[in-house]
């Protein structure tokens, strides 16, 4: 079970949204820019600290301003893909997803060889992320995040630079993670599209706030 409410004010903007939704799910923050989705997906990674509230995933609690708890995002054991993939250009695919290993505070139960499967990697293991396609590198993030062995994964708009073509090439993997893998994930979109065909939970935000 994933639960959150969190307030905090970020300029002009006040974010105030709650939710909860059970585990596993794939929960859709869906809303125009601006609403306050990536606000929301930050507080639970820990990136960002609210000014109020609570985040709490399986019994754990990660944040509760009233009683003084932050859990380092370091120590959440969260995946976090964003929009642009972030590999190191320097390391080939074999190398990025090592990273996502070596980064893990929990026993190794996502296996390698697994990722590289369900991913469809094997041939891009030799390669360096400037010979790879938009969907190839954002397809290599998902594995190292996935090789973190996160309990939530956090996907923020992990489609929005990719044209029409990149963006149907990386759906089928996610759907491959939402349904044999049946991995948490919390993923931000304003695209309706994705929402329909990915969700199993929706949460609708607008203006900082949870509508429905």
């Amino acid at each position: 079970m994933l639960e959150v409410s969190v307030r905090h004010r970020l300029g002009r903007f006040m974010l105030d949204a709650a939710f909860s939704a059970p585990a596993p799910a794939l929960v859709a923050l869906f809303g125009t820019s601006g609403s306050g989705k990536t606000s929301v997906v930050n507080a639970v990674a820990g990136l960002l600290r609210p000014d109020a509230g609570r985040v709490v995933l399986d019994d754990e609690v990660l944040f509760d301003a009233a009683r003084g708890i932050d859990v380092p995002a370091e120590r959440r054991r969260l995946g976090y893909v964003f929009q642009d993939a972030r590999l190191f250009p320097h390391l080939d695919v074999r190398g990025n997803l090592g990273y996502g290993l070596r980064r893990s505070r929990a026993p190794a139960r996502i296996a390698f060889d697994d990722v590289v499967a369900l991913l469809g990697l094997e041939a891009l293991l030799a390669r360096r992320p400037r010979g790879l396609s938009g969907g190839e590198r954002q397809r290599v993030a998902l594995g190292r995040a996935l090789l973190a062995q996160p309990r939530l994964l956090l996907l923020d708009e992990p489609l929005a630079s990719l044209d029409a073509a990149r963006r149907d090439e990386v759906l089928p993997y996610l759907e491959r993670l939402r349904d044999q893998w049946q991995l948490p994930m919390l993923y931000v979109s304003h695209q309706f599209d994705e929402v329909l065909r990915l969700a199993t939970h929706l949460v609708l935000m607008e203006q900082g706030s949870v509508v429905a």
